[in-house]
């Protein structure tokens, strides 16, 4: 996945709202899932919608690949509907009046970008929109019009996907009716997408990249795993501090567990459809990790793994701390107390033992 120029997204903007400022300059990859994460109102939307050309007062420059999008320096400024993107919103806004296959066609007729052609027929098939053609969106779960919603985004033929919080408005059960489907894309389509979310389950399973947001302004961006495990966020983004591993499957036991192979050892994880052989990626919260200085017997904790303290900083708590631990090649992160730091002696280069009391397997 590449992150120069040539081919990757180059956003430089300064937007003056009434009480609010979005000043932002990042490179993104030009494939792959991009996730824009952080507190309510801290400029996702409103950075998506000044991608898209939607906030006009938005100066700076907007550049996809060879494509300049904006550039107001040079009074350069390529209105919404000229710009080559699908834009998918909390509410999927089909029309009511036709069925999903009017609704497709009428985003296929009006294709005007110039990104990959996608056929009707593989579009249809990549997210399981066969059997509801002939459906009105008022019969329609949500996670089934939010499919509708992306399926006529991509008949567009965009080089570039929005998605602006798209699983908002779902209940648990249809989010996890849409998120194999948002998986598939992310790995079978070459055009990159920028992802808006308030949930960090979902941007732990589906983006590459993450760029974390605050008061408007960029407090990181870098590849996934490497920017959510990072200890030196503000306290805003240390309680979603954690990790994500990923690991083959190598056996599926009893109790709806999976056995996963991961560098540095093994865990037990939730059964969540995958086969044997496939790959899975995992979320591991700091507060999932309690240490020891030998391993435990008799206890219903099932992931024990051998460590070592790589790094101590303090937590978003005054009476905590985080300890950054390396599993054979494996990044963890524990919140422990500073009492037990002090008790355990979990100075950098100290043998622990990791206890994982829950992974969090995202598919």
């Amino acid at each position: 996945m590449s992150t120069v120029p040539g081919d990757g997204l180059t956003v430089r903007l300064d937007l003056a709202l009434l009480g609010f400022r979005l000043d932002v300059d990042l490179l993104l990859p030009g494939a792959g899932v991009t996730a824009l994460f952080g507190p309510s109102g801290s400029g996702k939307t409103t950075c998506l919608r000044a991608i898209a050309g939607l906030e006009a007062g938005a100066a700076g420059q907007v550049r996809l690949g060879d494509r300049l999008w904006q550039d107001s320096a040079r009074g350069f400024f390529v209105p919404v509907h000229r710009r080559p993107l699908g834009y998918v919103f909390q509410d999927a806004a089909l029309f009511p009046h036709l069925s999903v296959r009017g609704n497709l066609d009428y985003g296929a007729r009006r294709a005007r970008g110039d990104g990959p052609a996608l056929a009707f027929d593989a579009i249809v098939a990549l997210l399981g929109l066969g059997p509801l053609l002939a459906r009105r969106p008022s019969h329609l779960s949500g996670g089934e019009r939010q499919r509708v919603g992306i399926a006529r985004a991509l008949l567009a033929r965009p080089r570039l996907l929005l998605l602006d919080e798209p699983l908002a408005s779902l209940d648990d059960a249809r989010k996890r009716e849409i998120l194999p489907y948002l998986e598939r894309l992310r790995d079978e389509l070459a055009i990159p997408a920028l992802y808006v979310s308030h949930s960090i389950d979902e941007v732990a399973r589906l983006a590459d990249h993450l760029v974390l947001l605050e008061h408007g302004a960029v407090v990181a961006s870098g590849p996934l795993r490497a920017t959510l495990a990072r200890t030196d966020l503000p306290p805003a983004f240390l309680e979603h501090a954690g990790v994500v591993v990923e690991g083959h499957v190598v056996r599926q036991l009893q109790d709806d567990l999976l056995l996963l192979d991961i560098a540095g050892g093994q865990l037990l994880v939730p059964a969540s459809g995958q086969a044997v052989g496939q790959v899975m990626r995992c979320r591991i919260a700091t507060g999932d990790v309690s240490l020891a200085m030998a391993p435990a017997r008799d206890t219903s904790i099932g992931n024990q793994l051998p460590v070592t303290v790589l790094q101590v900083v303090d937590a978003s708590h005054p009476a905590m701390c985080l300890v950054q631990l390396d599993a054979g090649g494996t990044r963890l992160l524990a919140q422990v107390t500073r009492r037990a730091w002090k008790r355990l002696g979990l100075a950098p280069g100290a043998s622990a033992w990791a206890q994982i009391k829950a992974v969090a397997g995202l598919g």
